[in-house]
C-alpha cells in the first residue's frame, strides 16, 4: 500500500435519507446524498441556473 495513497471511503454512519432531488432511497452510497449521477446532474444544473439561492443579507454601500 502506498503511503500517500488516500484511505478507502468509509461506509456512512447513519441511514441514508431520501434523495434530495427525486426523493427515493438511494441503493447505496455511491452517490450520496443523491441516489444515481442523474440527481447529482439535475441538482448541479439547478446551481448553475440560479433555481437555488443562499439567503444573505444585502450589502451596504455607504461606507465611507
Amino acid at each position: 500500500m502506498d503511503a500517500d495513497a488516500p484511505p478507502p471511503p468509509r461506509p456512512p454512519t447513519r441511514p441514508l435519507g431520501p434523495c434530495p432531488v427525486c426523493r427515493r432511497r438511494p441503493p447505496d452510497a455511491t452517490f450520496r446524498p443523491f441516489c444515481s449521477a442523474r440527481c447529482r446532474q439535475v441538482d448541479l444544473g439547478r446551481w448553475l441556473s440560479e433555481d437555488y439561492a443562499i439567503p444573505a443579507k444585502p450589502e451596504d454601500d455607504d461606507q465611507d
